[in-house]
């Protein structure tokens, strides 16, 4: 009965929300059938060429495209997507192809991906939830006003304020894309998946559509609307070919969050020798994308550990914060080995840079990278 009523008042809410009647389409997916499948996920505006040399690198994490690519992504902004990972968004859809994948707490031992697209393009992205203070203070880090998109935020008062910090940054009505200013079909709710699924489970939208808004209607392209570019001041890492080692010193990594490595958000990467890259498992399962019905796999995997505090602002879901602005250790995985990093980074704009013990700048395997951020006192166990 409660669920009936829940269902009636959203109805109610949605009739004065979108009273043109663009409520129903909200509720429906504007991707056929709501789940992509491989040749429909690889068909996108990005698609890639097999047939044109792959000469161009990506400035992310030095992916070789086509130059009919770069053309592509050379006329847009990063995106940065907040996706959720609780239970019943799993699988999610676009993962796959974010060129960099941060990952971290949001609440109650819940984590969350801050998903960063720029050189390639994904058809369907979600379940979307709400913005992090400090996956804020990462995101700046990708130039000059890069695009965020979000469904609300912490808004307590206090250091986890995100929609503030947002208000701050004179981000609101610019480069922030929050779904509750930005109306269908950028964002939408997946009619598929509603049945079965919480509401806040079922937010979807696409980088293409995103793109395609921040530049129709706030005048963000690879400039701004003063005529900046956005990588005035964005800084790249440094990259490197496939390497795989003869004999891997680290084909398993395992780590947990909050709780043992038996929960549903314990995590696993296994090398794969054939593809150079590693497999992610979460909670004991195979991470899927939606998209490809394919499992998670990056090139490079990245464990930090940063201090982890409460926010003690009042919200009863219990707001933390991890210390992104400092410095730590943490571990590099590629090629089948592991190296002991330490990272840094002096302020929010600033690129974090990863050294080895030596002090020397590591070099990412071109290809996803995926950075775990875990709190200080976890254990990274791996053989």
């Amino acid at each position: 009965i409660a669920a009936v009523i829940l269902f009636i008042a959203a109805g109610v809410f949605g009739y004065f929300i979108f009273p043109s009647g663009s409520v129903e389409n909200f509720f429906a997916s504007p991707v056929k059938n709501g789940v992509n499948n491989t040749k429909t996920a690889a068909s996108g505006s990005d698609a890639v060429v097999d047939n044109e040399p792959k000469t161009e690198e990506c400035p992310l994490n030095g992916k070789m495209y086509s130059s009919t690519q770069k053309a592509k992504w050379s006329a847009r902004r990063p995106l940065g997507v907040m996706i959720e990972n609780h239970t019943e968004a799993r699988p999610q859809s676009g993962l796959t192809s974010a060129d960099i994948v941060y990952e971290a707490v949001a609440e109650g031992g819940i984590t969350r991906f801050l998903s960063i697209f720029y050189c390639q393009n994904a058809q369907m992205v979600g379940p979307v939830r709400s913005a992090r203070m400090y996956f804020l203070k990462n995101l700046q880090e990708y130039g000059d006003h890069p695009l965020y998109a979000h469904v609300g935020g912490a808004n307590t008062d206090g250091p986890a304020d995100a929609l503030g910090e947002i208000e701050t940054l004179k981000w609101a009505q610019y480069n922030d894309l929050n779904q509750f200013s930005v109306p269908f079909p950028v964002f939408w709710r997946d009619y598929e998946r509603l049945p079965n699924r919480a509401t806040e489970h079922t937010v979807y939208s696409s980088t293409a559509k995103l793109w395609d808004y921040a530049k129709t209607k706030r005048q963000l392209t690879n400039v701004d609307d003063n005529g900046k570019a956005w990588n005035a001041n964005f800084t790249k890492w440094k990259f490197q070919d496939d390497k795989a080692a003869a004999t891997p010193t680290a084909s398993s990594i395992s780590f947990g969050f909050w709780d043992s490595f038996a929960s549903d958000y314990a995590v696993k990467w296994t090398y794969s020798k054939t593809s150079n890259s590693y497999l992610r498992e979460n909670g004991g399962k195979p991470h899927l994308d939606n998209n490809t019905q394919k499992q998670l796999e990056a090139k490079n995997v990245v464990t930090l550990f940063m201090k982890e505090s409460p926010a003690n602002d009042g919200y009863e879901g219990g707001h933390i914060l991890y210390k992104v602005i400092g410095d730590g250790d943490g571990y590099l995985f590629q090629n089948g080995t592991v190296t002991k990093i330490n990272w840094e980074k002096t302020k929010e704009t600033s690129r974090m840079k990863f050294t080895d013990v030596s002090d020397k700048e590591v070099a990412f395997v071109r290809g996803q990278i995926f950075i775990e951020i875990l709190p200080i006192g976890n254990k990274v166990e791996y053989q």
